[in-house]
């Protein structure tokens, strides 16, 4: 009788052990959790999130402001130059005139400044375009820098967030003592992490728009640059 209970409780311990062993060698199968922009704004804090999500409206209402402007400005009226060249020639300059109040191009407003010094020294007439023109780039530019301020800012402020919450981490480890755990850890370290990419995200289309924005300006100063040359040849060629 002894024996039969001693191979019991044998049996027992063995089925106990074996429980254990496979509950030890299950593996783990993690949960996947999905997060929403919101949250992720939320945890990076409203005192960094906020001046770059004004900073990205701002960033992109200018971009496209600027580049409808500008693409306006790269606009070429059919024949304008022709048309200013016969109606100077044939001494129409009212004609001349009317033309260029009724297009509405940097170029334009550049030659009418000139149509109207037409019979004063040709040095007047050059001065009075190229002021016009400055005038007309300045117009242009407006915005630019604080496109430039943006791409620039917004990584900082991000890199900004990633201090506060490495030290919010830091802070974290020294008050919990050996007993810091990583769900302790992974609130700051998250608010470091997602301010650095909402930074960058702002900044790089930022700089991208900014330089696009430059060389579209150049190319309509080339433009200016180009058709006031040609009408200061049309002024010194002699009339017909």
């Amino acid at each position: 009788m002894s024996l039969e209970l001693f191979a019991q409780i044998q049996d027992a311990s063995e089925a106990a052990r074996q429980v254990l062993e496979n509950a030890n060698t299950t593996p783990v199968v993690p949960q996947e959790t999905t997060l929403s922009v919101w949250e992720l704004i939320k945890m990076g804090g409203w005192y960094i999130m906020g001046p770059l999500g004004l900073m990205s409206l701002a960033a992109v209402y200018i971009i496209i402001e600027r580049m409808m402007a500008i693409n306006r400005a790269l606009r070429d009226e059919k024949d304008f130059m022709a048309k200013i060249r016969d109606y100077i020639r044939d001494g129409k300059i009212d004609s001349a005139r009317n033309l260029c109040q009724t297009t509405n191009t940097p170029v334009a407003r550049m030659l009418e400044k000139g149509i109207n010094r037409i019979g004063k020294p040709m040095k007047d007439i050059e001065v009075s375009i190229e002021n016009q023109g400055k005038l007309e780039i300045y117009r242009l530019e407006s915005g630019l820098p604080v496109i430039a301020t943006v791409s620039g800012a917004a990584p900082m402020l991000g890199f900004l967030g990633t201090v506060v919450g490495m030290v919010v981490t830091f802070h974290t480890m020294e008050v919990s003592g050996a007993g810091v755990e990583l769900s302790q850890l992974s609130g700051g370290m998250m608010q470091a992490m997602i301010t650095t990419v909402a930074g960058l995200i702002i900044g790089i289309p930022a700089y991208i728009g900014y330089n696009l924005l430059v060389a579209r300006v150049n190319k309509v100063v080339q433009k200016m640059e180009s058709r006031t040359i040609e009408f200061m040849e049309v002024l010194e060629s002699p009339a017909k």
